[in-house]
Parts: C-alpha cells; structure tokens; sequence
C-alpha cells in the first residue's frame, strides 16, 4: 500500500498545472478605434480579465498596455510572445521577450518595438499572448489578444497617426527659448518649437492662457536686465501673435533677473511658455509656481 501511495503522490506531481487563459473567441472578438488629433487608440475587450489597448499620443511613439481592475497575475517578470490561434495547429510561436508585470490596474505596459511587433503578428493572424504566474498559486496566468475583426479598425487606426499633431500637451505645456548674452533673437530651432505650440494650440480649445515670461541673468544693472527680459518675453508673443494665436490668450511679463534657476548665467537666460487649461491649479500661473524648473 506504502509504494502505491507514493507512485501516486509521483503521478500527481508529474500533472502538468493547467493554464487559466483570458482571451476572446471568434464569436465575441472586437476591436474598437478612437481617433482624434491628440491620440489614436486601438481597444480590444479580453472577456473576464478587462482590455488591451494599442496606444498613440501625438509625438510619441505606438505603445501598449494591459488593464484590469482585479489583478489576476502575479507581480514580476513575465513572458510575451505572438502564437498561433487554436485553429492553425503546428505554427511556432514567436517571442517577443518579458515583460514586467505590476499589481497596479494598468499591469503591463510595453514600449514601441515591443507594440509593432504585436501589430504585426495579429496581422499575420496571430495571437499576441503574455504569461504569468497567478496572484495567488504557481497556476500559469495567459491574456490573449485575438486577431479576429483587427485588420478594419488598424486600417483606421494608420489613418489616424497620419493626421496627428506634431505634440502633445505634455511635451509643451512648460517650454523654453533660450538666449545667448544679450541678445532677443530666435533661432530656427525656437520657431519650430513655437510653431508647435501654435499647431496644438489652435487645435485645443481647453487651453485658455498662455504664460509667456521672460527672464535674465545677473550681468549688468537690474534696470537693463528688466528691460531685456521684458523684450525678449515680447519677441515670443509676437511670434505667437503672428502665427494666429489670440491676443486674449497671452499674458506676457518680464522678470528681470529675479527667478534664477541655475548659477550658470546661460540657464537664467530664457523666455518660458507656459499652457493653461480649464480647471488647471491657479498656482501655475505663478512665474515661481512649484515644480517650475525653468519657468520661474
């Protein structure tokens, strides 16, 4: 009896875990675009684990990241590859390489390569599946993204990032121009940025004040350096004011040499941009607003 339990403790050991897989069948696989402007977006609902999103801010690079209220996998290091569906047996899968994952709602999120390559193994008639193991036990854990209905809406979504602005609010909410010593001239590199500035902000209607401030080093009599900081802050309004921004909108100051962020002269020598939108904190409007590295 002795040996006949341990050969089947053995045979119990042997079992393979079976996976939990969270992924969508031919009959409820759907793929949705949202498309704007600021942001293209591909959302692919994963029934009982929550959505997978491909992921495209204007100025920014394709990304992707798996979502779920309920954290199913366990936190650390998992896996990513791009297999074959059930119904086309004998392909080898791909790997793509591991992905970290967390405990926070957004569990995985993968950069650029990582998202092309994905893209294009569903449309290949892949599908892109990350491995982990569960929260709780060893269990594998497999969240699967179906290439059913994806070719439609990723036709739509390429028509999309080709009609996206050049950035997006982050990249210039808090911008600089900066200036050689004693000069008020912009380069082409400060009209390309501003350009940018204008194109985002004809195109958000939220934005409902810009900061433009300028500032100096302390070389000279503070007298001077008000007046160059004044003329520079007024160089980038008129620039602004030319390329169609509203004069409502601006609210142009000079600040001498008052806000310095750095001992070396060159990086107190600047005009700082700074967007508002509706409902922002009213401390950002302060040229010494916290968390203002260069905008003071």
């Amino acid at each position: 009896m002795a040996a006949a339990g341990v050969s089947a403790l053995f045979a119990v050991a042997a079992t393979p875990v079976l996976a939990t897989s969270y992924g969508a069948g031919i009959e409820n696989s759907q793929w949705y675009l949202s498309e704007s402007v600021f942001e293209c977006s591909l959302v692919h609902e994963v029934p009982g684990y929550g959505r997978a999103v491909f992921r495209h801010r204007a100025g920014e690079a394709l990304s992707f990241y798996l979502e779920s209220e309920i954290p199913v996998m366990r936190p650390g290091r998992g896996q990513l590859v791009v297999e074959a569906p059930a119904w086309r047996p004998g392909v080898a899968p791909r790997a793509i390489g591991s992905v970290t994952v967390s405990d926070q709602p957004r569990a995985v999120t993968v950069s650029s390569r990582e998202a092309t390559l994905m893209t294009q193994g569903l449309l290949q008639g892949m599908r892109p599946t990350v491995t982990r193991a569960a929260r709780y036990d060893d269990r594998p854990v497999r969240v699967q993204l179906s290439n059913v209905n994806f070719s439609g809406p990723y036709s739509g979504y390429r028509e999309c990032v080709s009609s996206l602005l050049p950035v997006n609010y982050d990249q210039i909410r808090r911008s600089r121009v900066p200036f050689v010593s004693g000069s008020t001239s912009l380069s082409d590199t400060d009209r390309q940025l501003l350009d940018n500035i204008v194109t985002y902000v004809m195109a958000d209607s939220t934005v409902e004040r810009i900061f433009v401030d300028g500032h100096s080093d302390s070389v000279g009599s503070r007298i001077d350096n008000r007046a160059l900081s004044e003329e520079r802050a007024n160089v980038v309004a008129d620039y602004l004011r030319s390329r169609g921004i509203d004069d409502d909108l601006l609210i142009v100051r000079g600040h001498g040499d008052q806000f310095p962020v750095s001992r070396r002269h060159a990086d107190n020598r600047r005009t700082t941009i700074r967007l508002q939108r509706q409902g922002e904190r009213p401390e950002l409007q302060q040229a010494n607003g916290p968390g203002m590295d260069f905008s003071g």
